[in-house]
C-alpha cells in the first residue's frame, strides 16, 4: 500500500548548501529562517494560535538525499562516519520514505508565515507537517540515548581581522546575525570526521548569500579567513 502526500509550506533557510548545517536542530540558535506556506495553508486560520506556542515540530523532506532503493544500514556522522548501523537507529539523511523531524522555535506568526530559528534545514526543504511542541509530554527526564548523550564537543573559533569586519558589515546588510551564525557552525567542526586536513587545506560553505572560507591552523581550531559575497 502506498500513500501521497504533499508539502504544506517550504523552508527559505540561511542554509543554501547542506555542507557546515548542524546536525541536529537548536544547535545553532542564530540559524533563522521563514516557512511559508502554500495554499490552503496560507491562510490565517490554518496558524490561528500558534501565537501561544514557543516551539513547533516540522515534518519534512530530505529533499536532496530521496533515494529509489531503501537503506537498511548507514553510517552516521555522530560516529565518524565509518560505523554502519541500521538506519532506524540513527537520524540520518538516507531514510525511508525520507522523512525528517525537527522542533525549532517560532519567533514570529503570520498568515501565510512562521519565522523560525535554531534550524538545521536546508534552503527549500518541503515541510508535510506542523505541530505545537508540548512540553509535558515531549521531554522525557528519564530518557536515554548512548549513541548520543551529548551535544557535539565544540572547537575554538577564530578570525582573521578583515574577515570578521566582512561577516560585521555583511550582518548589518542582511539584518542578521551573522557572526553568531558563523561560529555556532563552525564550532561544531562540520567537516567528515575522517578528514584529518592540513593547514593548508580550506574549507567553504554558504550562509544567506555570503560564501565563507575557514581553515584548520591547528588540531582542534578554526580560523575564519574570508566572508564574502556568493557568485
Amino acid at each position: 500500500m502506498s500513500y501521497q502526500v504533499s508539502p504544506v509550506g517550504f523552508v527559505r533557510s540561511c542554509f543554501k548548501e547542506k555542507f557546515a548545517i548542524p546536525r541536529q536542530p537548536q544547535l545553532a540558535p542564530a540559524a533563522r529562517g521563514v516557512l511559508e506556506l502554500v495554499a490552503p495553508f496560507d491562510q490565517g486560520e490554518a496558524v490561528q494560535g500558534l501565537e501561544q506556542v514557543s516551539h513547533v515540530w516540522l515534518l519534512f523532506l530530505f529533499h536532496q538525499a530521496l533515494e529509489d532503493k531503501p537503506r537498511l544500514k548507514v553510517r552516521p556522522p555522530r560516529l565518524g562516519g565509518n560505523t554502519s548501523m541500521g538506519v532506524f537507529a540513527t537520524r540520518a539523511t538516507h531514510r525511508p520514505n525520507g522523512i525528517g523531524q525537527s522542533v525549532v522555535k517560532l519567533d514570529k506568526v503570520e498568515p501565510g508565515r512562521l519565522w523560525i530559528s535554531g534550524i538545521d534545514l536546508l534552503d527549500g526543504t518541503p515541510v508535510l507537517d506542523i505541530k505545537p511542541y508540548v512540553p509535558y509530554a515531549d521531554i522525557i527526564d528519564s530518557a536515554t540515548n548512548s549513541i548520543a548523550s551529548s551535544a557535539p564537543q565544540l572547537i575554538a573559533v577564530q578570525w582573521l581581522k578583515t574577515a570578521l569586519q566582512q561577516a560585521q558589515g555583511h550582518a548589518q546588510r542582511l539584518d542578521e546575525p551573522l557572526v553568531e551564525l558563523i561560529e555556532q557552525c563552525l564550532a561544531q567542526d562540520p567537516r567528515p570526521a575522517y578528514q584529518v586536513p592540513t593547514s593548508e587545506r580550506e574549507y567553504g560553505a554558504q550562509f544567506w548569500d555570503v560564501d565563507v572560507r575557514w581553515h584548520y591552523p591547528e588540531p582542534g581550531m578554526i580560523c575564519v579567513l574570508e566572508v564574502v559575497c556568493a557568485n
